[in-house]
């Protein structure tokens, strides 16, 4: 077992504070739980279901697979969110007439309930976050934000930049 007491100077060293990943990584965590919060009370589900919800009814995942790239987990982890959603009665798995081994996924008419509830819920968690930030502010993070996307190799074609403004007048 190792001794705690003494840390390596690497570790000593490297300050979690200044870690732009480690700030990144905690913005998300915090957002994700105000969102589940929400969710939660409002909904009866968590956020990355109201998520998932939300991002069939754009038509941004139609598929398991997309659904399982948007946000980084595995396959298996997918079908499991996907049966939950489905036993809730929020959505179904529809087979493809054109192509047999395709299934795409589609809202019921409770889950387009949800996701229509879903705007204000993102809005009113990000606004704030994001209190005391000018538009100009707000606009230059989404523009360093999605450059690390691209440096990162990731697709940006179907995220809009058209500016949400939210009743304060701040974009979100």
């Amino acid at each position: 077992m190792t001794d705690q007491t003494q840390m390596s100077p690497e570790i000593s060293a490297y300050q979690l504070g200044e870690s732009v990943g480690y700030l990144i990584s905690r913005v998300k965590s915090t957002a994700s739980n105000l969102v589940t919060q929400r969710t939660m009370a409002e909904l009866g589900i968590t956020s990355q279901q109201a998520s998932i919800l939300f991002m069939v009814a754009s038509g941004k995942c139609l598929l398991a697979a997309e659904l399982a790239r948007e946000y980084g987990i595995d396959a298996s982890a997918v079908t499991r969110l996907v049966d939950r959603l489905e036993k809730r009665g929020l959505l179904s798995r529809v087979r493809s007439v054109e192509d047999r081994r395709v299934v795409r996924l589609a809202l019921t008419p409770e889950g387009h309930s949800i996701a229509r509830r879903m705007p204000a819920i993102f809005n009113g968690v990000m606004d704030g976050l994001l209190a005391g930030f000018t538009p100009e502010e707000v606009g230059f993070l989404k523009s360093m934000l999605r450059r690390v996307l691209t440096n990162s190799g990731c697709d940006l074609s179907g995220i809009t930049r058209d500016m949400t403004i939210n009743s304060d007048g701040r974009s979100s």
